[in-house]
């Protein structure tokens, strides 16, 4: 296989990877349903459950990103997925509420490192002018998946029972493994990338040192206020369309899929748009990625009009709108933080930045569940309409130029 499609290569088996996270996430929230018969499961142990998944997810962003740094895109990776997918299987032969709770863990913390690695390799297979659409694919298998995780674990659980929808993912995971660690390493068989960086790029960064930078700082805060706009969005809007719609369970079903094929999309869209913008039309990178940003968070201040429409399709089309605009953001926000820090401190400033939205979900998610009783869902599609304007201003006014790892950080200079 030559160079450049042994590259792409690489990005698709990234997408697959993604893809499984979020389909092997998203099986308990569909299959809850068969096993609260099963093992008599309550509303407080379920939700218990998920934090036990948040808290493992959350811990090893930071820690797998760390670690990803510094043993490679490659092996970090394969010890991800291998991790979560084992887990995965291991939720089929579960037999109670503790079983799930601490196969949920592991699970959490096999995908905190998927994201974080992801980034890694991509950084290390592509320069500058390639990745930001190297990564919007790569990114982007995780809206595929969340999409074909209701039919597909649906119909493994009619046919097969709902312990299948569990094992054959994992054992899919498994296979990816194994192909995975089977691919040559990148300075083996790649071509030789076309940004020479900086030596410094190389050298690793301990946390403390990192914690230090302003720009990191702002990746992490820009990331704590944004995430739960995503969760809420993931979490809500079933819940949204039967209490203040009146839609059916079944119709939301036939809608749910709509707004995540809307972010699969954008992923790759806006990584193709952020580097067609520096190739093509000569923008610097500074400037491609923070005018697709830009664009991301104007599009989000549709948000509030969703509680205000009279027409459910009209606000299923909005809330496509919101998470497209989500897509040119995140891919563009992972690939600012790779054309900073490059193979110095990508995949730890991604585990830093994941870690904040992880955490920032656990503490806003009871609060939404507050907001929604008291006040109704208008409060937070006004608050989703907010947050990523705000996230883009933190963004201009702390990090003045994406794409420059700086002297002052190598020297350990305190950035304020």
């Amino acid at each position: 296989m030559g160079s450049v499609k042994l590259r792409w290569f690489v990005v698709w088996m990234l997408f697959i990877a993604t893809g499984l996270s979020f389909l092997d996430r998203q099986v308990l929230s569909i299959a809850i349903i068969e096993i609260e018969k099963a093992f008599g499961l309550t509303d407080v142990e379920y939700g218990w459950v998920n934090t036990s998944f948040l808290v493992g997810y959350a811990l090893m962003f930071t820690l797998g990103g760390w670690l990803i740094d510094r043993y490679g895109g490659k092996i970090g990776l394969a010890a991800s997925v291998g991790v979560w997918s084992v887990a995965n299987v291991l939720h089929g032969i579960m037999t109670g509420f503790h079983q799930m709770a601490a196969f949920r863990f592991l699970l959490g913390v096999g995908e905190g490192g998927c994201f974080p690695g992801a980034a890694k390799a991509v950084n290390e297979w592509f320069d500058k002018k390639e990745r930001a659409l190297a990564n919007g694919i790569a990114i982007g298998g995780s809206a595929i998946g969340a999409v074909i995780a209701p039919p597909l674990t649906i119909w493994i659980s009619s046919a097969h029972g709902w312990r299948w929808s569990f094992v054959i993912p994992g054992l899919i995971g498994i296979v990816w493994v194994i192909l995975w660690l089977l691919l040559p390493n990148r300075h083996r068989r790649a071509a030789p990338r076309a940004d020479v960086e900086n030596p410094v790029e190389h050298r690793v960064f301990p946390l403390a040192h990192l914690i230090k930078i302003k720009e990191v700082r702002a990746f992490i805060v820009i990331r704590f206020l944004l995430d739960p706009v995503l969760y809420f969005l993931m979490f809500w809007i079933p819940k949204y369309l039967s209490a203040e719609r009146g839609v059916s369970y079944e119709a939301i079903g036939n809608l749910f899929w709509i707004p995540f094929l809307a972010l699969g999309i954008s992923n790759i869209l806006g990584g193709w748009l952020s580097d067609g913008l520096i190739n093509r039309l000569g923008f610097s990178v500074d400037r491609g990625r923070k005018t697709v940003m830009g664009m991301a968070a104007l599009l989000t201040m549709v948000a509030p009009a969703i509680a205000f429409v009279s027409s459910v399709e009209l606000a299923v089309c909005l809330m496509s709108l919101v998470t497209f605009a989500h897509g040119f953001w995140i891919t563009n926000y992972i690939t600012s933080i790779a054309d900073t820090f490059g193979a110095a401190a990508t995949s730890t400033v991604v585990g830093l930045s994941g870690t904040a939205g992880a955490l920032s979900a656990l503490v806003v998610n009871p609060l939404i569940g507050w907001v929604v009783t008291s006040m109704g869902y208008t409060p937070l599609w006004i608050a989703s309409g907010v947050m990523y304007p705000l996230g883009f201003l933190i963004l201009v006014l702390f990090i003045r130029q994406i794409g420059t790892l700086r002297p002052a950080w190598v020297n350990g200079r305190r950035e304020v």
